[in-house]
């Protein structure tokens, strides 16, 4: 039985929903700057989950892309508080190094199997941390970290909410391009090589080459990220490659469907309005058991993410219509 989002006018739908919801939340909660706030940091970590759910196409893992996501930062951060060109730019710029970055990283051990590799990024994360508050001390200010320009100046009329509807276009925009990827010929090549990398090799795909520039796209789009969160707040500290921030896109994109486009965007929408509002009960601490037991249950129960919760809904409906 088909799932209901395989129909291309159901997925269409979806979208288009999504996309209204981003528009009107803020209006309803009366631009609320809490609300704003939690709003912007949500869409940047959609972004930053897409791009870590985008290296599952090709079967391959990462424990460390907090490398990427706090190069992208710090790199965006610098240059535009040395030039003085807008954030908007330079995140472009952030992108690139993690991307750079990446392909080193990728050129070394892309040949490796998936939790091997897994472990690579998760260490390089910890030693980009140590470089970055000691040899690196002198620019990155050490523990204490830099101050970055903000994405928008406060001085702007409501300048939390352009900052919300310019990051939810990038977000749309770096979905559509994993989109399209996904539907082209290089995404039919991730699906052999994940099904069956030796039947792949023999029908003439190389491997190596697709899962470099999976990897490639993936630290790229997470250093964008990393620095659209830094300029949104104004400041970088070492603690952005923290194994949490490496943790995070991992469980968003296991909770909404892995190795789906909106696994990571429903997973991330989940997550986030749970974690914060529990916060908002003073739901402090406990709130990281009951996440644990979420995602304890969702892999248990919907291995295949929240995604597919509607299609089990109408499945249980159906079976107990023939029932009756």
């Amino acid at each position: 039985m088909k799932s209901l989002l395989d129909s291309p006018r159901n997925r269409m739908y979806a979208i288009i929903a999504c996309l209204l919801m981003a528009l009107v939340l803020p209006i309803l909660f009366g631009l609320n700057l809490y609300i704003l706030t939690v709003l912007i940091l949500m869409v940047i970590f959609i972004i930053y989950a897409s791009s870590w759910n985008f290296l599952t196409y090709t079967g391959q893992g990462s424990l460390g892309h907090a490398a990427f996501f706090g190069l992208g930062g710090y790199i965006s951060a610098m240059v535009a508080s040395a030039s003085g060109i807008s954030p908007y730019i330079t995140m472009l710029v952030g992108g690139g190094a993690a991307a750079l970055v990446g392909l080193f990283i990728g050129v070394i051990c892309v040949r490796l199997k998936e939790w091997f590799l897994a472990m690579v990024t998760f260490g390089f994360a910890i030693i980009i941390q140590t470089l970055m508050v000691s040899q690196f001390a002198g620019v990155t200010g050490g523990w204490d970290g830099i101050a970055a320009p903000r994405l928008i100046s406060s001085a702007v009329p409501n300048y939390l909410l352009v900052e919300y509807y310019s990051i939810v276009l990038i977000a749309a925009l770096v979905v559509l391009l994993f989109w399209l990827i996904l539907r082209s010929r290089i995404g039919l090549a991730f699906a052999a090589i994940r099904e069956n990398e030796t039947e792949a090799r023999a029908a003439g795909i190389d491997p190596v080459r697709y899962r470099l520039f999976a990897f490639v796209v993936s630290a790229y789009f997470s250093g964008v990220a990393g620095a659209l969160e830094i300029h949104h707040l104004g400041y970088i500290t070492p603690e952005i490659f923290s194994v949490d921030i490496s943790f995070w896109p991992i469980i968003y994109s296991i909770s909404g469907g892995l190795g789906t486009l909106a696994g990571p965007i429903v997973g991330t929408i989940v997550i986030t309005v749970l974690w914060d509002g529990l916060q908002t009960l003073g739901i402090t601490y406990a709130r990281f058991i009951i996440i644990g037991l979420l995602l304890v249950l969702i892999i248990i129960f919907l291995p295949k993410g929240l995604i597919s919760l509607p299609d089990r809904i109408r499945k249980y409906l159906e079976g107990r219509q023939k029932t009756s």
